[in-house]
């Protein structure tokens, strides 16, 4: 007989005429997080199931799941949304039919002069127009988000705060890692592992207790935690995304449930196809997971130039679209990057974010040429990237720092990737440092308004030879326009096409950051030298009366 732990809720009623009592518990902080622990006459996790009911200062009722912690412990966790004070009481059913219960309150507080984004501005969430990624106050959030796969399992203390100080410092807005073993982890640092057994599984929270610290320390700096939920490529054994489907939802909700009051977006699936039979049985996972509850943005996390969203236009657990562009470099792949299904569906309903979430890892050997991914070929795809959807952001990667290299070597299970420099050498190859220089032109412009504009171009030097296409977009309002131009070159414009506000002209230097001005003749453009360039024409601003 399935067993219930649930937590009810306490109603205060309003209009009395006795004020309330002094709230009395702890002070939690605006989008902080809110943990309390349960205590279990026994421990049956299997059977078990823990709800909490709260009320918010404005009466909003809200229900949230809670996980088992191990022994008898269970835990709650909640992210409050409200200042003021929130209340709850809890109610159980022991095995014996006996009932138990606690009642408390918690007050929320806004932060005091906080630089946390996530404390000033809220959780991330789709934009209203389904495009973009905002804070919960309305302010864009630009996604750059760093690779680390590894990096939560296999780190210690001291090195996971100097990787995230690392990317902190070269303007990276989140880090995107793996939550359970997988194919390039069978365990963690200590040899846990996250669950065993396939049919009916066993959850081991202390692999869990690991992450939590993990997953904190991401959030405390201001970074958005994007975690891989259930890897689906690998052997059955130490592949969570092949796990029968109702085992499969019972680990992610576990993992939701666990981490739901943290700034999250979610990769529900890791390096999985899904079309065809495998499309229906990842359809069913993610409504049996988020279905029927309030839950952060969902992506998955797809193979290599792998586009399976026709498919999933009714699921409206399905955040945002996310696609790898891999880690090719022949005509075909760098032709799929700008030119392929995300420049020629992203205006198909409904409307939803589009993010390259794996571009070629810096330092990675190539699928084709068997060389290794430059930071140009990095900076190309992720530009690319970035204008051949409305902008949202792109994901980075550099080989070493995905893997969490100790030493030098080649990451388990990726021989043909090569040797990996170990990640305190990976975090400063050059393309993380050209990251930070994107994400400063793009805070400098509308960038969540920006949509592709090819017409913009009176001629598309890619069309013979892929390596030369130049990307262009247009904002909305017509006041600002980018065009990125990976070998240099001239560009052309049809001047009948450009809006006349757009009456100033900028050359941008993704490898440095340095801005210089651009003189066009005839709506023709000449860059500055022969590598990649960034043209960047704005309306003049309007003149103070």
């Amino acid at each position: 007989m399935k067993r219930f732990l649930a937590v009810a809720l306490l109603l205060i009623p309003l209009g009395c005429s006795q004020p309330p009592p002094a709230p009395e518990g702890p002070t939690v902080e605006l989008w902080g997080i809110w943990e309390e622990t349960f205590t279990a006459a026994e421990a049956a996790p299997a059977e078990t199931e823990l709800v909490v009911k709260l009320r918010s200062p404005s009466g909003t009722e809200r229900d949230v799941e809670g996980f088992w912690d191990g022994g008898s412990n269970w835990r709650a966790r909640f992210m409050p949304s409200e200042a003021g004070t929130w209340q709850y009481e809890a109610r159980w059913e022991a095995p014996e039919g006996s009932q138990q219960g606690a009642s408390g309150s918690f007050v929320c507080q806004r932060a005091e002069s906080t630089k946390n984004p996530l404390l000033q501005h809220g959780p991330v969430r789709v934009s209203g127009d389904g495009r973009y990624f905002e804070h919960t106050d309305g302010t864009p959030f630009f996604w750059l988000v760093d690779t680390v796969w590894n990096g939560a399992l296999l780190s210690d203390d001291a090195g996971w705060q100097n990787y995230l100080d690392d990317r902190v410092a070269k303007k990276f807005s989140g880090a995107q890692f793996v939550m359970t073993q997988w194919r390039t982890a069978y365990a963690n640092a200590e040899g846990q592992v996250a669950y065993s057994g396939f049919d009916n599984i066993e959850i081991h929270p202390e692999f869990f207790q690991r992450l939590d610290r993990r997953i904190s320390e991401v959030n405390a700096k201001g970074l958005l935690a994007v975690p891989v939920v259930l890897w689906g490529l690998g052997e059955e054994q130490y592949t969570p995304g092949k796990l029968p489907v109702e085992q499969a939802i019972r680990l992610a909700r576990y993992i939701v449930a666990r981490y739901q009051a943290h700034h999250v977006v979610w990769f529900l699936g890791g390096d999985d196809a899904y079309d065809g039979e495998n499309g229906e049985r990842w359809k069913r996972i993610g409504r049996g997971v988020f279905g029927d509850r309030e839950h952060a943005p969902v992506f998955l996390h797809p193979r290599g130039m792998h586009w399976p969203w026709d498919g999933f236009q009714e699921e409206e657990w399905l955040s945002a679209l996310g696609y790898q562009s891999g880690h090719g470099d022949n005509a075909e792949t760098l032709r799929w990057i700008h030119s392929g299904p995300p420049a020629q569906d992203w205006n198909k309903p409904p409307a939803r974010p589009i993010v390259n979430l794996e571009p070629p890892y810096e330092d990675h050997i190539s699928y084709h040429s068997r060389e290794r991914h430059s930071a140009h070929n990095v900076r190309r795809a992720t530009y690319w990237s970035l204008l051949n959807a409305p902008t949202t952001g792109s994901s980075y990667g550099a080989h070493g720092v995905w893997s969490w290299q100790t030493s030098a070597g080649v990451p388990l299970n990726h021989e043909r990737t090569g040797e990996a420099k170990p990640w305190q050498e990976a975090i400063q190859l050059p393309g993380g440092t050209h990251m930070r220089h994107m994400a400063g032109l793009f805070e400098s412009l509308p960038w969540w308004r920006l949509r592709p504009a090819p017409s913009l171009l009176a001629e598309q030097p890619g069309t013979k030879d892929p390596a030369r296409f130049v990307a262009a977009a247009l904002s909305a309002d017509n006041d600002a326009a980018v065009f990125y131009l990976p070998v240099g070159g001239t560009v052309r414009l049809r001047g009948e096409a450009l809006p006349q506000e757009l009456s100033q002209a900028e050359w941008f230097d993704p490898r440095t950051g340095e801005r210089k001005p651009a003189e066009g003749t005839g709506g023709a453009y000449q860059a500055p030298a022969r590598e990649d360039w960034v043209l960047v024409l704005r309306a003049r601003p309007a003149a103070t009366p």
